[in-house]
């Protein structure tokens, strides 16, 4: 079984972001595996313990993702490929989709996971994607995961609960939180990932897509408003002042 794994390289939530002309400024940024996507490879793991095969770490940047790589490495997968994007726009998912499709097919993967969303663009649209280019089925929101030979079967959260489907390979998955609990890499494999190999792709070399999207400009959202407290003596006080507010000041109703 080839299982593809992606792996999305993001700004730490702790991090002090700060907005460039059209991008962040990258100075001081912590990066990090997106955490969703640590259970993307974690299943990819299991799946490969209980199936053989390999598990190849995919991620689409700049040099810096390498180092997200090497912690792929580290839990365990086989080989991990850089999609050597410079000028990657995070928020060009349909560029991205198009790499990753032609990278998977080029592979003839079985299995393509990445996690929900990232942290950062928070689209949820790059597997979804990669899954149209395809024409392979797809299954979001997984929550568990069992493949006998070709059979895909998988409980995926849905609003109110949860859905059990089947289907058959390839397949591309999302990954939720639930699915599995990630491994922490042992020293033993964070050493010997600082020396294996990082495969490296250009856009040239998978079908040479271009970008759709073009950032013109990027700034902060405004200040959040700052909020009023009424003060009433009783409950038709209160109504009657925030009735006044809406009505005079907001201009809602």
């Amino acid at each position: 079984m080839k299982i593809i794994v992606l792996v999305k390289q993001v700004p730490d939530t702790e991090t002090n972001i700060k907005v460039g002309d059209k991008s962040i400024n990258e100075t001081g940024i912590k990066w990090i595996i997106s955490p969703y996507d640590e259970f993307a490879i974690e299943e990819g793991l299991r799946l490969r313990e209980k199936n053989g095969g390999e598990v190849i770490a995919v991620s689409l940047g700049p040099d810096r993702v390498q180092e997200s790589l090497r912690q792929a490495y580290a839990m365990g997968a086989d080989r991990a490929v850089q999609i050597k994007v410079d000028n990657y726009v995070p928020f060009d998912t349909t560029l991205t989709s198009e790499l990753i499709a032609n990278f998977a097919k080029s592979e003839n993967a079985d299995v393509i996971i990445g996690g929900r969303q990232s942290i950062d663009s928070d689209s949820s649209q790059v597997v979804v994607q990669v899954a149209e280019a395809l024409g392979i089925a797809h299954i979001a929101f997984a929550v568990s995961l069992e493949i006998s030979g070709t059979a895909v079967k998988s409980t995926k959260e849905v609003e109110g609960g949860t859905q059990v489907v089947e289907t058959s390979l390839p397949v591309a998955i999302t990954a939720q939180k639930g699915l599995n609990e990630p491994r922490y890499p042992n020293l033993k494999g964070l050493m010997a990932a600082k020396k294996k190999p990082i495969e490296t792709k250009t856009p040239a070399d998978l079908g040479n897509p271009t970008s759709k999207i073009e950032v013109v400009g990027l700034e902060p959202p405004p200040p959040r408003i700052p909020g009023r407290k009424l003060e009433a003596a009783d409950a038709k006080g209160f109504a009657e002042q925030l009735v006044k507010a809406l009505r005079e000041e907001a201009k809602v109703i």
